[in-house]
């Protein structure tokens, strides 16, 4: 579908926060070095460890860095949901999901700023030609790839990542599929976002991205988490699932 693109002025990344006080710090750091012209929200879910404390000190610096407090930990969808609705009430034009391990290279940010000129959705993908991912066992690497090939084969999508966290989007679009409101809690809300957009006709680019296993702190991920996704993603199927949750 042709959409009238406006060109994009006020970039935003969202970045979820749950005890990553070694990492946030140096993480705006780069995002200010490799994307000056992007502003950042985190969004931390109360962490014990101080996180929210670091980010506070870095404001005093940088105008661009802004803190969304929340008051328990909530899960990585609805703290994107509220990151979203944060930046649509700043009138921010695009926004960005990205973790805040540096398993996304902040380099990147650029590159997403140049492909949404002619789409609505950029997603970072791991398994397009010059992807990559470093620092995963192969069990993990099993269970990501296979994720993606059973989201595509039930939900009947052509692209090659569509569990990944690393994705841009235009504001309207967003807006337009109601991501700030979504069924899914675990990560399968990676795939509920494409899928929505897909169907209301939204370009979706891929670009590749290297995918590197985060440096410091615990994974999230776990097994009810995947059982979760691959129940949910079948849920999808049926649109009277598939409408958003306002509850």
């Amino acid at each position: 579908m042709e959409r009238n693109r406006k060109p994009i002025s006020k970039p935003l990344v969202i970045v979820p926060t749950y005890n990553e006080v070694e990492n946030i710090g140096l993480l705006l750091e780069a995002i200010a070095r490799e994307a000056p012209d992007f502003n950042v929200l985190v969004v931390d879910d109360n962490s014990p460890d101080g996180t929210a404390g670091v980010v506070k000190s870095k404001q005093l610096a940088d105008s661009r860095i802004h803190l969304l407090s929340r008051q328990k930990k909530d899960g990585l969808a609805a703290a994107y949901g509220a990151g979203f609705q944060w930046g649509i009430d700043n009138g921010f034009d695009m926004l960005v999901e990205m973790d805040a391990d540096f398993s996304h290279e902040p380099r990147m940010l650029p590159i997403y700023h140049a492909a949404i000129a002619d789409a609505d959705v950029v997603v970072g993908s791991r398994y397009v030609p010059g992807g990559r991912i470093v620092g995963w066992n192969w069990v993990r690497q099993f269970i990501s790839r296979g994720g993606n090939i059973y989201a595509r084969a039930v939900l009947g999508l052509p692209y090659l990542e569509l569990t990944g966290g690393f994705n841009a989007w235009r504001t309207e679009a967003l807006q337009a599929i109601d991501g700030m409101h979504l069924r899914s809690k675990g990560y399968a809300f990676q795939v509920e976002l494409k899928y929505r957009a897909h169907r209301k006709g939204y370009r979706i680019v891929e670009v590749p991205i290297t995918f590197e296993n985060r440096r410091f702190g615990k994974s999230k991920m776990s097994g009810n988490i995947v059982w979760e996704a691959a129940l949910r993603v079948l849920q999808m199927r049926q649109p009277r699932l598939l409408s958003p949750c306002r509850s």
